[in-house]
C-alpha cells in the first residue's frame, strides 16, 4: 500500500524503449507525465461538463422558455451528438499530425465559440444549430485518450486512459449539479427564464473551458520527448548502430530514416560516439540490401528503442485503410453499444425521473439524480481499465482484454432487457435509479475495457483507430436516441422502459455476434 501511495507522488520509473512511464504520479503536477496526464482527463472533464450542460436544462427551463415538444428535446439530443461523431473521425489523423495538446487546445477553443453565442438562441431551429457545434466538445476524448497513450507503457496504459477517460466522463454528471444550481441563483437574482438558462452558459461552461485551453497551452506538453515532432527522437542515450543505408531505408520507412537522421544529429558533437553511426553508401538500392539494412537497425536500435510505438504521421489511404480494418472493429462496434448507450441514456435521465415522479421532482432534484451515472465514471471506467490490465498482466495476451470488454456489454445488455421489462408498478423510481447504477457499472467499465484495448490494435496509427471507436460510439449514441425518439407516442408521453428493452437487445446482439465473429478468425 505504502508503494501505491509512493506513485502518486514521486517521479516514475521509465521504460527506457519507449520513454514512457510505468506508474502515474496523478499528484504530482510537477512532473511531466503526472502533470499531463492532470491535463488530458481536466480538458476532457470541462468538454463534457460543456457538452452536457444542455440536458438538465431541456425537461424544464429550456422546454418552457422555448415551448419544445418532447420530440423536439429528442431531436436536439441528436443534434448534440451528430457533431461530435464527426469531430471524432477528423481528430484521430490531427492527433497523429499535430499531436494530443494542440488538438485539445483547438477542441476547448472552437467550443467555446458556440458556447458563447446561446443567448443568441430564440426558437427550436438555433437551439438545434448551436447544440450541434457545441457537439463539437465530445470530441474531445480523441486527445484525451492519445496524451495518455503517449505518455504511459502497455503495461498501465489501460488503466491510465481508464482514468483520465473515467474522470474527464464524470464532467457529464458534474453538469446535472452545476447548470439548475447556476439557473436558481440567477433566478434568485431576478433574472427572466430566458436570461436564467442562457447565461448560465456564460458564467459556467465558457469560462472554464478558456481558462482550462490557457492552462493546456502555455504549461502542457505534447509527448515525453517535449514538442510533438520529436515523438520519435528518443535517442537521448549512445546507441550503436551498424553500418545503416539510410537513402534507401527511407524509401521503405520514413520513420525508421528519420530516427537514425536524429541520431547522427544529436550525437555529432560527441566525436568519440560518432563512430557509432556509420552511413554506408555503398550498400545499394537492391531490396535485399535494404532488407539486410533494416534486419540491422531493428536488431540493434531494438534492444533501446522500441520502433513500433513510434506514431508516424497518416495519409489519407491509410487513414481509410485503418478506419475500416476488421482490427478497428474489434473496439469500434463494441463503442456503440457501452458509449453509445451511455450518452443516449444520460440525455434522458432528468426527464425520465420526471416522469416517473408524476412530475412532483423539480429540475434540480431530478438533475442531482441524474449526475449519479455520470459520476459513477469516477470509478467505474477506471475500474474496467484496471481489471483489463491485470488480465493482460496476468495471462500477456490481448485476447482476454477482448473478452472482458465483450462480457462487459453483453451484461449491460443483459440489465436494460430487465429493466425495460419489468413492469412499473414493480420497479419504483428508487429501484429504477438502484437498477440503472448497477447497469452502468458494467456499461462505463466496458468504456474503461475499450480504451485498453485500442492502443494495440495499430500502435503506429492509435489516433485514428481512436478516433474511429469514438466516432462509433457517437453512432451508437444516435442511434440509441432514435430508439427514444420514436418512442414518443401521440400525446407527447415518452415510453422509456420499451426504449431500454430495444436498446438492451441491441447490446446483446452486437456482444454476442461479435464475440463468436472473432473466436472463428
Amino acid at each position: 500500500m505504502s508503494r501505491l501511495i509512493k506513485e502518486l507522488f514521486q517521479a516514475p520509473q521509465v521504460n527506457p524503449k519507449n520513454n514512457k512511464a510505468l506508474s502515474i504520479p496523478i499528484l504530482n503536477p510537477f512532473n511531466i507525465y503526472g502533470r499531463n496526464f492532470n491535463f488530458a482527463w481536466l480538458g476532457f472533464f470541462v468538454s463534457f461538463l460543456s457538452w452536457f450542460a444542455f440536458p438538465p436544462l431541456l425537461a424544464h427551463s429550456v422546454k418552457k422558455d422555448l415551448h419544445l415538444t418532447s420530440i423536439d428535446i429528442a431531436n436536439n439530443n441528436i443534434s448534440g451528438l451528430s457533431a461530435t461523431l464527426i469531430a471524432r473521425v477528423l481528430l484521430g489523423p490531427i492527433v497523429d499530425k499535430i499531436g494530443p495538446r494542440y488538438t485539445m487546445c483547438i477542441v476547448l477553443v472552437v467550443g467555446s465559440v458556440p458556447t458563447a453565442f446561446i443567448p443568441l438562441v430564440k426558437n427550436v431551429a438555433g437551439l438545434h444549430a448551436i447544440r450541434f457545434f457545441i457537439g463539437l466538445l465530445g470530441g474531445s476524448f480523441i486527445p484525451c485518450q492519445m496524451w495518455t497513450t503517449a505518455f504511459f507503457d502497455k503495461k498501465i496504459v489501460g488503466r491510465a486512459n481508464a482514468l483520465a477517460g473515467g474522470w474527464g466522463n464524470a464532467g457529464a454528471g458534474v453538469a446535472f449539479f452545476i447548470m439548475p444550481a447556476l439557473v436558481n441563483d440567477l433566478e434568485r437574482r431576478g433574472y427572466s427564464i430566458h436570461e436564467r438558462w442562457t447565461y448560465s452558459f456564460l458564467i459556467g461552461p465558457l469560462i472554464i473551458l478558456m481558462v482550462v485551453a490557457i492552462a493546456i497551452f502555455f504549461l502542457g506538453d505534447d509527448c515525453p520527448e517535449g514538442s510533438w515532432n520529436k515523438r520519435s527522437d528518443v535517442l537521448n542515450i549512445g546507441v550503436d548502430v551498424r553500418k545503416v543505408d539510410i537513402v534507401s531505408i527511407s524509401s521503405n520507412h520514413p520513420a525508421l530514416s528519420n530516427q537514425m537522421s536524429r541520431i547522427r544529429e544529436h550525437h555529432s558533437h560527441h566525436q568519440d560516439k560518432i563512430d557509432d553511426v556509420i552511413v554506408d553508401d555503398k550498400l545499394g538500392d537492391s531490396s535485399d540490401n535494404t532488407n539486410k539494412s533494416l534486419d540491422v537497425v531493428q536488431t540493434r536500435v531494438g534492444e533501446v528503442v522500441n520502433l513500433d510505438e513510434i506514431i508516424e504521421d497518416p495519409s489519407f489511404k491509410k487513414f481509410l485503410k485503418i478506419t475500416f480494418h476488421y482490427r478497428t472493429m474489434l473496439t469500434a462496434l463494441p463503442y456503440i453499444t457501452t458509449f453509445g448507450g451511455e450518452l443516449a441514456v444520460e440525455s434522458v435521465l432528468s426527464a425520465l425521473y420526471v416522469q416517473r415522479s408524476n412530475h412532483l421532482w423539480s429540475e434540480s432534484y431530478a438533475g442531482s439524480w441524474g449526475s449519479m451515472l455520470g459520476l459513477l465514471n469516477v470509478v467505474t471506467r477506471p475500474l474496467g481499465g484496471y481489471i483489463s490490465d491485470l488480465l493482460y498482466a496476468r495471462y500477456k495476451s490481448t485476447r482476454v482484454k477482448k473478452f472482458w470488454l465483450l462480457f462487459c456489454g453483453l451484461t449491460e445488455g443483459i440489465f436494460l432487457l430487465w429493466i425495460g421489462l419489468v413492469p412499473a408498478s414493480k420497479l419504483s423510481i428508487h429501484g429504477l435509479i438502484g437498477a440503472l447504477g448497477v447497469m452502468c457499472i458494467f456499461m462505463e467499465a466496458g468504456n474503461g475495457a475499450n480504451f485498453s484495448l485500442v492502443p494495440h490494435i495499430n500502435k503506429k496509427h492509435t489516433g485514428i483507430v481512436a478516433g474511429t471507436t469514438g466516432a462509433m460510439g457517437n453512432l451508437g449514441g444516435i442511434l440509441f436516441s432514435l430508439v427514444f425518439r420514436y418512442n414518443i407516442n401521440s400525446s407527447g408521453v415518452s415510453d422509456y422502459m420499451r426504449s431500454f428493452w430495444i436498446i438492451g437487445v441491441c447490446c446483446i446482439a452486437v456482444s454476442y455476434t461479435h464475440l463468436r465473429a472473432h473466436e472463428t478468425r
